[in-house]
């Protein structure tokens, strides 16, 4: 769930949002979100515990047709476009340091391998993601430890102002926050292998919660400290943000050692999705004849013609579309669905009142409510601000 977000978007919102307090803010609402979320998947996930996330809760909640569309949008935009932002993010914090190196073709390079990591073993692969998300909650930390130890850090302070609310409550915020709910995407990872869980009726709502709320304390920190170590000025519009961090704390070497660090534990978010995503249009092979291509495996279980599509997908996004581009119409359908998901709640609770439920949602029914009604509000402004993006995702 750490993933490309957290390093590279707090440059779109200072552009839009100058100001300290409803920065930091926004990470704490797209929290709020997440957690909200994960409560709500966590009783749909244990009532209906199979592998194929929003496809498979769609399709049993409301019809067969609703879960075919949100799983070929997890399949594109879900897996495909995030990939792609990983890679390119890659790129982007390899090109501040080496500028000769094309970011692009090794955006396109490094997805290619790991995909060739993925297809030949799933222990290899899960060997490798779980060393990469170890070594960036490392760096993490280790960025916000080495941060209070600057010499001349910014003066900020995260007390509202007057002026901040007006901000909070405009357009740009919620446009912004857009930005922060894909930097927190993967707070529902935990249901598209829900099948592969072991007693899923406790260990998934567990697994939710737990992830989503170690996430949103590590991204407020680690926001605090890019905008406790760079100006305001410095940050807006920048992508590799951990970059110009990295180089007021530990200087310009150390900068861009760092640099390439967090380059490098971007292949994790990238083996992340090469991973799970697969396993999408695998199980939609299997429910569809007409997609049954995906549901094939090799004879080590790995549905490789699904990886091969989304490998082809990715790299189709990697060179036609910008970051920003790509992430705002990626964030914004994975939130129309998960905010129909998170619907189906209410759904489920009038149409099979007796379905075995081993976890509720805790909060009911105001958590739901709230991740629904911040993200309407959401979609409402990224539609009137990023009109064409939108109509990108929703094509």
């Amino acid at each position: 769930m750490v993933g490309t977000g957290v390093f590279t978007s707090l440059g779109f919102q200072v552009a839009e949002i100058p100001s300290i307090f409803p920065l930091i803010f926004l990470w704490v609402v797209g929290g709020i979100i997440a957690l909200c979320g994960a409560l709500t998947y966590g009783e749909l996930g244990a009532a209906m515990p199979r592998s194929g996330g929003e496809y498979h809760l769609l399709s049993k909640i409301y019809h067969p047709i609703i879960g075919f569309i949100s799983g070929w949008v997890s399949v594109t935009l879900g897996f495909a476009a995030p990939t792609a932002l990983a890679a390119i993010a890659l790129g982007k914090y390899t090109e501040v340091v080496f500028p000769s190196v094309d970011g692009t073709h090794l955006a396109a390079m490094v997805v290619v391998v790991i995909s060739i990591i993925h297809s030949y073993s799933v222990r290899l692969g899960s060997l490798f993601q779980n060393t990469a998300t170890f070594l960036k909650v490392l760096l993490i930390l280790i960025f916000v430890v080495a941060a209070f130890f600057i010499p001349a850090p910014q003066n900020i302070s995260v007390l509202p102002k007057w002026s901040d609310i007006q901000l909070i409550v405009s357009p740009s915020f919620a446009v912004s926050l857009i930005y922060v709910s894909y930097a927190y995407t993967g707070w529902n990872a935990a249901v598209y292998i829900a099948g592969e869980i072991k007693d899923p009726g406790k260990n998934l709502p567990r697994s939710l919660f737990t992830g989503a709320a170690i996430v949103l304390l590590l991204y407020v920190l680690l926001n605090y400290i890019f905008l406790y170590t760079v100006p305001l000025e410095d940050l807006a519009g920048k992508v590799e943000i951990g970059f110009l961090s990295a180089i007021n704390i530990f200087g310009t070497t150390g900068g861009k050692l760092m640099s390439m660090l967090i380059a490098l534990l971007l292949v994790s978010t990238v083996s992340a999705m090469v991973f799970v995503g697969p396993r999408i249009s695998m199980i939609m092979g299997e429910d569809m004849p007409v997609l049954a291509i995906f549901s094939k495996k090799s004879r080590n279980g790995i549905p490789v013609n699904a990886l091969l599509f989304q490998l082809v997908v990715t790299l189709l996004f990697i060179y036609t579309s910008s970051f920003e581009q790509v992430l705002i119409y990626a964030a914004f359908m994975l939130t129309f669905f998960t905010s129909l998901t998170v619907f189906g709640v209410f759904v489920l609770r009038i149409k099979m009142p007796a379905l075995p439920r081993p976890y509720k949602t805790w909060g009911y029914p105001i958590t739901p409510a709230i991740y629904i009604l911040l993200n309407v509000w959401i979609m409402v402004y990224v539609v009137l601000e990023r009109t064409a993006e939108t109509l990108i995702g929703m094509g």
